[in-house]
């Protein structure tokens, strides 16, 4: 059922070539810039650059100031082009096992509000029940920023055709070929794209994020699952299955614990959040271990815990390794709500990193990007931009 309250408004980007999208999202994500460097950075005339600016600046999407070092200087001050923030706003959703998280953000992907509700049931009726709900909410919060809602992003775990719009299997949601994008643009009016959350994330560090500007990185996740987004050559990877950068799924110890998808010894089989538990209840005997008390645990020095996150840090190291060795990214990105332990396996993930990278690939600058959960739905949030930007993505 469509939610009652405010409008989304009708509205789609005013260019419809690939060089005046190239040249607006040089801009939004590492504006502002003077024309001529737009020109240099994109490979464009000065002329063909005035020429993709004019409509964006006439329908406000684009600014232009005087800058401020150029003031005092005689002759004439150099113009820089920035992206309005306030000209628009998106929603993004992530779904998780027991919530839905959602933000209001900018054309910048700022977050302006962000929602929490409870999951109570996740059927796929219930769940769009749930994400109507909040962006019910969002839309009536986006009354006071006096800003369009131009789209709804979904982030959700596991195999997701983001072309389609289709869930085709998430294990966390026992979801499989769900239509999700049609059924939440009939349930919510807004125009509405779908894609795995750990895709999103990256998408999110490659637009507004510690990726912005780079050719080619990867993101790890670590958390309830190990997952990993890759930009290869300024693109998102999908893979022609739509799992690429399933390291949580490479196997590091073949004679190691069975993962859930069959095999032996798999990253996540060894450093999830479900795993790591089960091996410290193993370890000292305690039972119903969960996350939040393997971490305790492991902190008081609990005999066995702390080697547990040692052989979790180790598992992980090689699972990044394993990127470096076969894409050489410049850089890795590792998140996720697994991060609140990282103090105990950080050496043990740098130490098998760089044991296992080959080469110049263990030059690879790895950073440490803690982020909340909001972060996520910023993530979803950042591919509607991103699609209401350019129509071929």
């Amino acid at each position: 059922m469509r939610p009652t309250g405010p409008t989304p408004r009708a509205e789609t980007f005013p260019v419809n070539t690939p060089a005046a999208a190239q040249v607006f999202t040089t801009v939004l994500t590492q504006g502002p810039l003077a024309r001529l460097e737009v020109a240099r950075r994109v490979g464009l005339s000065p002329a063909a650059v005035t020429k993709a600016v004019r409509p964006l600046i006439e329908a406000g999407y684009l600014v232009e100031d005087v800058a401020e070092e150029s003031r005092p200087a005689l002759g004439r001050p150099a113009h820089l082009v920035r992206v309005d923030g306030g000209r628009a706003l998106f929603a993004g959703v992530k779904v998780t096992g027991g919530e839905v998280i959602g933000v209001l953000t900018d054309l910048c992907c700022r977050i302006r509000v962000a929602r929490h509700l409870p999951l109570p049931d996740r059927a796929p009726k219930a769940v769009l029940a749930s994400i109507a709900e909040l962006v019910h909410d969002l839309l009536a919060a986006a009354d006071g920023l006096r800003a369009p809602v131009l789209g709804l992003g979904v982030a959700v775990s596991g195999d997701v055709d983001r072309a389609e719009g289709t869930v085709r299997y998430s294990p966390f949601l026992d979801w499989r070929d769900v239509p999700l994008a049609e059924l939440a643009t009939t349930t919510t009016g807004l125009p509405v794209t779908v894609d795995n959350d750990v895709r999103a994330l990256t998408v999110a560090e490659q637009w507004f994020g510690a990726g912005a500007g780079l050719s080619d990185f990867a993101v790890v996740t670590v958390g309830a699952g190990i997952g990993c987004g890759l930009v290869v050559h300024g693109r998102v990877v999908a893979g022609a299955h739509g799992v690429a950068g399933e390291i949580g799924h490479v196997t590091v110890d073949p004679a190691g614990p069975r993962c859930h998808c069959g095999n032996h010894g798999c990253v996540e089989a060894i450093a999830g959040e479900a795993a790591i538990a089960r091996q410290i209840q193993e370890a000292t005997g305690v039972e119903l271990v969960d996350a939040a008390q393997a971490l305790t645990m492991a902190r008081e020095g609990v005999p066995g815990a702390r080697e547990v996150y040692a052989r979790a840090g180790e598992a992980i190291g090689r699972g990044i390794a394993t990127v470096a060795n076969l894409l050489g990214p410049e850089r890795v990105i590792i998140s996720g709500e697994g991060l609140a332990a990282y103090d105990l396996f950080a050496e043990h993930i740098r130490a098998a990193f760089t044991a296992a990278a080959f080469g110049s690939a263990a030059e690879c600058d790895v950073q440490t990007r803690p982020l909340p959960f909001e972060e996520w739905a910023r993530g979803a949030a950042a591919t509607a931009i991103q699609s209401f930007v350019r129509a071929d993505t």
